[in-house]
């Protein structure tokens, strides 16, 4: 029998089909407004920095925090879903969230919104491992294929749409809020998905569940902000000592946690971490070309939203406009992804970072020529060719990787991916933070953006290897 609290023999088949697909635009909301709420910021960064005079450091915080909390808590929340019901936490984590954005909204300086941005972190980490929990246990074969589908492009519509979304609120300024609706319109959606999901989201627990990894949640919470905290604040202290003493002790914890979920797994405790997950080839590589597609997107969003206002002077609305060429090319190839999997069979994941190369290469080009000003169609085009690699990978990738694991670590295999996701989206964004900061003081936006864009192009480079090994192995 299924673990899930379905009150299920007592309900008809029919009704209990209907359910479980209404249970999955409830859960997908969750994942759009926690995705969205990483990337729309970024079309808000000057408004922010111009209305509350943030300095550098701290607009990198603003975008950061959020994700430094998300990653760092993502493992602890997934497996309280584990141990005290996926939907509850889901709704716990909902209604944090919520609560935090009110908080944005309302911030009277950068130092409450940086806090209330780390204190939506932590809702997302209390929600986000549900949604990959309550997918791979509601739906079985065909429809978990479409149910992770679903989720690859809500999570990449999320990413490529948020800056078009935040220009529009910016440039409506309904109520004369400004940069604050991007945050305050997370009130109303979460409080409807909060309201829908105790009726549409049925309860369910992993069958094992023991006990909370307390020793090891906290050696990985504290191996992920050690080394995240000095790569975000780092360059504005001026690589002071603690900034090593940082990297030094996250080197530390990491291997305490390492061994100490070895030694859990050898004696029959239940580990945060099963081992036997990295004796996986396709998982070990499918880990770093998430690391590497994800730490990419986030910081380019980052850096191209502040080389179109701050570099080009574009308005939020404008710059939003841009950035929505892209989702629009993201939208099509990951829509067809499996009509264009028939035909390029095992290159499609590596034509589409091929693809992203090729699109931020050709971007470098024209910026290095045109400085902050030529015309926009070159820079949209290129923008279009990124997008669509974009599509090709990002949606497959995730469900490429969880298809060649074992049944049995197939939640755990999610949790692990949905936690190196968002370890490199903060990542991404505070290590290309540092080549654009860093060039921008002495060489103005537009070779602070072309810095940027060579390490983004390596990297996607990088990636269209790791995605080829992907679909080689055994």
């Amino acid at each position: 029998m299924s673990d899930f609290d379905l009150h299920a023999l007592a309900i008809p088949s029919t009704a209990r089909s209907i359910r479980r697909w209404f249970a999955l635009p409830v859960i997908l909301a969750g994942t759009f407004m926690v995705t969205l709420d990483f990337f729309i910021v970024n079309v808000a960064i000057p408004s922010i920095q111009r209305d509350l005079h943030a300095d550098a450091a701290e607009l990198e915080w603003v975008v950061a925090g959020y994700g430094l909390a998300y990653a760092a808590l993502l493992i602890i929340g997934g497996r309280l879903g584990d141990l005290r019901g996926r939907r509850r936490i889901f709704i716990a984590g909902l209604a944090a969230f919520t609560l935090a954005s009110a908080a944005c909204g309302f911030a009277p300086d950068a130092t409450v919104l940086i806090a209330a941005r780390i204190a939506q972190g932590i809702g997302a980490a209390l929600l986000a491992p549900q949604v990959l929990a309550v997918l791979g246990t509601l739906y079985t074969g065909a429809d978990r294929a479409r149910a992770f589908a679903a989720y690859g492009v809500v999570l990449g519509i999320a990413a490529a749409s948020g800056q078009m979304i935040g220009g529009l609120l910016i440039s409506a300024d309904i109520l004369g809020v400004g940069w604050r609706a991007c945050f305050l319109v997370n009130i109303p959606i979460g409080v409807a998905a909060l309201l829908l999901s105790v009726a549409a989201v049925p309860e369910s627990r992993a069958a094992s569940r023991g006990r909370l990894d307390l020793p090891g949640a906290a050696l990985v919470t504290l191996s992920i902000a050690m080394l995240l905290l000095p790569l975000i604040g780092g360059r504005a202290a001026g690589w002071s000592p603690w900034t090593w003493f940082c990297f030094a002790a996250a080197a530390i914890f990491l291997a305490a946690f390492t061994l100490q979920q070895r030694r859990r797994a050898a004696i029959g405790a239940a580990p945060l971490v099963d081992p036997a997950l990295f004796q996986v080839h396709g998982f070990r590589v499918g880990l770093l070309a998430v690391l590497a597609l994800f730490s990419g997107v986030a910081s380019f969003f980052f850096v191209l939203a502040l080389y179109l206002q701050q570099g080009r002077g574009l308005a939020p609305l404008a710059s939003g406009l841009v950035f929505t060429t892209m989702a629009l090319a993201f939208s099509v190839t990951s829509l067809t992804a499996a009509r264009i999997n028939r035909w390029l069979g095992r290159a499609t994941l590596p034509v589409g970072a091929l693809g992203m190369a090729v699109g931020l290469g050709a971007l470098r080009l024209i910026v290095g020529w045109n400085g902050v000003g030529g015309p926009l169609f070159p820079l949209i085009a290129a923008l279009l060719v990124d997008g669509a690699g974009m599509g090709l990978v990002m949606a497959p990738l995730v469900a490429t990787v969880l298809a060649g694991m074992p049944a049995h670590h197939a939640g755990a295999a999610a949790g692990v991916l949905a936690t190196a996701q968002q370890v490199a989206n903060a990542l991404g964004v505070a290590l290309i933070s540092l080549a654009f900061f860093g060039a921008l003081e002495h060489a103005g936006c537009a070779a602070a953006f072309t810095a940027s864009l060579n390490g983004l192009v390596a990297l996607a480079l990088v990636l269209a290897v790791l995605v080829w090994r992907v679909q080689r192995r055994p």
